[in-house]
C-alpha cells in the first residue's frame, strides 16, 4: 500500500502508468473490446471495475498532454445518439483536467490506434462504446 494511490489502481496498472512517457497513450476499454487480440500492447486487466471509476483515478495520477490538440479520444458510436457514458467522461475530465478537447475516432481506426498504444486496460464496463484513449502529458 502507498499513500495517495486510489485503491482501484492495481500494482500492474501503477507500473504501466509509471513506465509511460510523455506522448504515450493508454486505452480504457469496455467489456466488449477485443483487448486480448490487440497485439504486442501491454494488457492490464481490471476485471470488476468500470471505466468511469478508473478514468477518475488515472487522471488523479497522470496529466494529459497539452502539446496536442486533443489528448483524449473516444470510439465513435454508430447512429446519431451519443452513448450516455460520454457525458460522465466529459464531467470527470473537466473536473480533473479542465477544458480538454475530446476527439472521436471511427471504430476500426480506434482499434488500429489502440494497437499502437503503450497499454490497454480491459475493464468489466457494461456500457457500449465506452472505450477511451488518453495521451500522457508532462509531469510537473
Amino acid at each position: 500500500m502507498l499513500n495517495g494511490i486510489p485503491k482501484n489502481v492495481s500494482p500492474d496498472l501503477i507500473k504501466v502508468l509509471m513506465e509511460m512517457g510523455h506522448g504515450d497513450e493508454i486505452v480504457l476499454t469496455d467489456g466488449n473490446y477485443p483487448a486480448t487480440s490487440s497485439g504486442n500492447t501491454a494488457l492490464v486487466r481490471c476485471i470488476g471495475l468500470g471505466v468511469p471509476e478508473l478514468l477518475e483515478s488515472i487522471l488523479t495520477l497522470m496529466p494529459l498532454d497539452d502539446y496536442v490538440e486533443s489528448p483524449v479520444a473516444m470510439m465513435e458510436a454508430p447512429g446519431a445518439e451519443e452513448p450516455p457514458i460520454w457525458a460522465e467522461y466529459r464531467r470527470i475530465i473537466a473536473e480533473k483536467c479542465g477544458d480538454v478537447k475530446i476527439s472521436h475516432i471511427e471504430h476500426d481506426a480506434f482499434i488500429e490506434r489502440a494497437r499502437r498504444c503503450y497499454a490497454i486496460v480491459a475493464t468489466s464496463e457494461e456500457a457500449t462504446y465506452a472505450n477511451i484513449l488518453l495521451r500522457k502529458g508532462v509531469v510537473q
